[in-house]
């Protein structure tokens, strides 16, 4: 199969890439710098910005299968920004798929496109929400949706939506919690006893090659349909977090703030961002406070169903790699 990966360099993408490689397939990669290192396990790497609807159809010519990981990240930023690439790029690559008969579109998405507004427990969908506070999760679910509209009996698609990746090479989220931890400037939000999902990133990636190959055709069970992901082992966040971080030579943190006093605080940041020159992303918005004190976890049931998710790599071995790839100092 010949495969192209968008963010390929990433943290996920490149996982993606490297599973690919390991399977025997040919590899082309789409970044906006240069890998090297990810090209010398013999990946062709291109850079090209996803909005550039030529470049990106050029770069799929040819392909079997896209796996589209690629996508602007983050809890806060400009809505026109997020929208400009994860909607437009997602645009360029369904065209591109389009135009030139790829048979198969693996979409990488969020738990986020429906947000956490409301406890999330041991659900298998669920709607769209009418409104977001987050830029990102809701660009991600305009997306999705274009990517689930466009399936049919020459494109067949599919929308993978990993929750809270975490593994070597995480350069988003974990860092972010141990160097917050480091600080000072870490705080349990909420009453501490929410329940979450986490994702190994070999499982998400392999998830995304299983369904790949379960896309047979517009009546494979899985064509045109979103999917929760995680490794099926839902922890009680905190508690987690508390037991990471000494392992990796951070303080545990201890003190609390009610989610109420967080949402009114990243309101608060929020609106200083939005009227003040301030740089970089609030401390806290609404949407963090409420990502950080409500449960949300998933049903693994469909994805098991539809196209044979398995978990390779159990949450206590993953967190172990974890441990490891950050006290060897984060090397690639």
């Amino acid at each position: 199969m010949k495969a192209l990966v968008t963010g390929g360099g990433g943290f996920l993408g490149r996982r993606i890439v490297e599973l690919l490689l390991e399977e025997g397939h040919d590899v082309t990669f789409l970044a906006r710098g240069t890998y090297p290192e990810v090209e010398a396990i013999g990946a062709r790497g291109l850079q090209v910005d996803l909005r550039d609807g030529d470049a990106t159809a050029a770069a799929v010519k040819g392909m079997d299968a896209v796996f589209h990981v690629a996508a602007k990240a983050g809890y806060w930023g400009p809505l026109k920004d997020f929208r400009a690439i994860n909607v437009g790029g997602t645009r360029s690559v369904i065209a591109a798929c389009q135009r030139h008969g790829v048979g198969k579109l693996v979409y990488t998405s969020t738990p986020s496109v429906i947000g956490y507004a409301h406890e999330v427990e041991g659900i298998a969908e669920a709607p769209y929400p009418e409104t977001w506070e987050s830029p990102y999760g809701q660009t991600k679910a305009e997306a999705e949706r274009e990517v689930l509209a466009a399936s049919g009996p020459d494109l067949c698609t599919v929308s993978i939506r990993p929750h809270l990746i975490i593994g070597p090479r995480d350069n988003h989220l974990l860092p972010r919690v141990v160097d917050r931890a480091r600080q000072g400037r870490m705080m349990i939000v909420g009453t501490g006893d929410n329940i979450v999902d986490i994702t190994y990133v070999d499982n998400a990636a392999w998830a995304h090659l299983d369904a790949a190959a379960a896309m047979t055709g517009p009546e494979a069970a899985c064509a045109g349909k979103a999917y929760f992901l995680s490794n099926d082992e839902p922890v009680a966040l905190w508690e987690w977090v508390n037991a990471f971080l000494p392992r990796v030579g951070a303080p545990q943190v201890t003190r609390k703030l009610g989610l109420g006093a967080a949402s009114t605080l990243g309101r608060m940041l929020e609106l200083a961002h939005t009227v003040l020159p301030l740089r970089g992303e609030p401390r806290m918005t609404r949407f963090l406070a409420a990502a950080l004190a409500r449960s949300h976890w998933y049903d693994m049931t469909p994805a098991k169903e539809d196209f044979g998710y398995r978990v390779r790599v159990p949450l206590t071995e993953g967190t172990d790699r974890t441990v490891a790839w950050f006290n060897e100092g984060r090397v690639d």
